[in-house]
């Protein structure tokens, strides 16, 4: 019988930092350790991140949550680990080394390689298999540019020599000393190579995108046995039982259970996630087909919207312009303002994900006078959120698919004035959660099901706490004003070639 009070290790690797909270059986906070990294941009459009970085700031920030929470007398039982999605990275089965940087999410540079799929009418064909659309944010096209790009690397893939990972896969390999390259069905699902009706890896989506089999890792369910740690890395092994997206972690740590349950993380992009039941719906309306979560072999289907820049954008008002020192700042000066004065800001730095999905437009404001400030600056960064949010909830409704209320999680949500608006744009009610670490969270929740220290679904979704609801207060006539100001931006910084929402510009 276990004498210390069971405890969680999450590890949250992330676009801009590696985290790691240590959770109790009840989901409470025991310790928590957090590190950037950098993010490295060799060309327009191109977002990559150095393997190791990744994996050194993962140990460190996972050490000290480990050291903090069995100081205070628990024991950490398992592992839980969440990542961002479609991160892609590649290495040498035999030495453990990444053969080229991380290339990130949000990475651009196969947009060609992607419209050519698309000249060949194969759209239709990718989103029927892996409810996904053909763009360069999904994994297959990284995959494919990795294997034509660097020397020899084709041709070791074909000998079996190397192994690609999202990042949930690679540090798996890493904590397991190579001896596991597994990944789950939420990362899988995020690829472009897994049939979501089969749950397996698709051959024919191999074919398309020229990858080879050998190079792929076991798929296996959210909560599951993913290996041991070695000891050397935490002072004995420890197993690692539970592997979500990050996306779909925080919807299990949203308790986003039931059909028709929806969540909306605010971190350096934005995600909201509608649970669909136990079978796939294809949307028309632009909007990705993903796998929730998949427990005991049987898949929970979602349907996903994804914003590509949302706290990024704050980070950018921070680190590129220098305007403020501190994301906490946003709050007191956005109250500075008394209305948006028609500035907008269309942050795609790197593209416009859905509904648009246009890799090609780069960010852009509208508006600006000699007037215009810090806080205008700050207040745009913020409505250009809420209004990407819209823009995905209208596309649900399009697809005849309409919540009635909104949970929302994410380092954006903390400030009052965002969360009031999201609420005012949407014309729901949204609900915080008391822990706002959902992401975590969920992974932790994971874990501790295939440990056996956290029961059932319902007694995880007796757990959930709102710690604040805002109910909309902005008028009818208030709002239909500042989406119209929203989607004249739009307008004007989408590429010729951008896709378009039915019934929308």
């Amino acid at each position: 019988m276990m004498s210390k009070q069971p405890y969680i290790l999450a590890i949250d690797q992330g676009t801009t930092s590696s985290r790691a909270i240590v959770f109790d059986t009840q989901g409470h906070v025991i310790s928590r350790a957090q590190m950037e990294f950098p993010q490295i941009y060799p060309r327009d459009g191109w977002v990559e991140h150095d393997p190791e970085s990744i994996w050194s700031t993962t140990l460190d920030v996972s050490r000290q949550a480990f050291d903090q929470a069995e100081a205070k007398g628990g024991q950490v039982v398992a592992i839980g680990i969440t990542n961002q999605r479609e991160t892609t990275v590649l290495w040498d089965r035999e030495t453990g080394r990444p053969i080229y940087n991380a290339i990130v999410w949000q990475d651009r540079r196969t947009a060609d390689f992607c419209r050519r799929l698309e000249r060949e009418d194969l759209s239709a064909q990718v989103q029927q298999k892996t409810g996904l659309l053909l763009d360069p944010y999904f994994s297959a096209s990284k995959i494919a540019w990795i294997l034509d790009n660097v020397e020899g690397a084709r041709d070791k893939a074909r000998a079996g020599r190397l192994a690609f990972g999202t990042i949930d896969a690679f540090l798996i390999a890493r904590l397991t000393g190579h001896k596991i390259h597994a990944t789950d069905a939420t990362n899988a699902c995020r690829t472009c190579l897994f049939n979501i009706t089969h749950q397996t890896w698709d051959g024919e989506m191999l074919n398309l995108f020229g990858i080879p089999e050998s190079v792929l890792p076991a798929i296996k369910d959210c909560a599951d046995d993913f290996g041991e740690t070695l000891p050397a890395l935490f002072g004995r092994s420890i197993p690692i039982a539970g592997v979500a997206g990050d996306q779909q972690a925080a919807a299990f740590g949203q308790c986003c259970f039931t059909p028709g349950s929806i969540k909306s993380t605010y971190g350096t992009g934005c995600f909201v996630l509608m649970n669909i039941g136990d079978r796939p719906i294809l949307s028309g309306n632009h909007l990705l087909t993903t796998v929730a979560c998949r427990l005991h072999g049987r898949p929970t289907y979602a349907l996903e919207g994804s914003i590509f820049i949302a706290g990024a954008a704050v980070q950018w008002l921070r680190d590129g312009l220098g305007i403020i020192d501190d994301a906490k700042q946003t709050e007191a000066l956005v109250r500075q303002t008394q209305g948006n004065d028609g500035v907008y800001m269309v942050p795609a730095f790197t593209g416009l994900g859905a509904p648009w999905w246009d890799p090609d437009a780069r960010g852009a404001i509208f508006g600006i006078s000699r007037a215009t400030g810090p806080a205008q600056f700050v207040r745009a960064a913020l409505e250009s959120v809420g209004y990407q949010t819209w823009d995905l909830f209208h596309a649900m409704a399009e697809d005849g698919v309409s919540p009635s209320s909104l949970r929302i999680d994410g380092g954006m949500v903390a400030n009052d004035w965002f969360a009031q608006f999201l609420a005012d744009i949407l014309n729901l009610p949204v609900d915080r959660p008391q822990v706002l670490e959902t992401t975590a969270l969920g992974a932790a929740y994971l874990a501790g099901m295939q440990a056996g220290v956290i029961g059932s679904l319902d007694e995880i979704a007796a757990t959930w706490r709102s710690e604040r609801t805002f109910d909309p207060r902005m008028d009818e006539a208030s709002r239909n004003q500042l989406l119209k100001g929203w989607h004249d931006a739009v307008r004007h910084t989408l590429s010729p070639s951008a896709r378009k929402v039915p019934g929308k510009l």
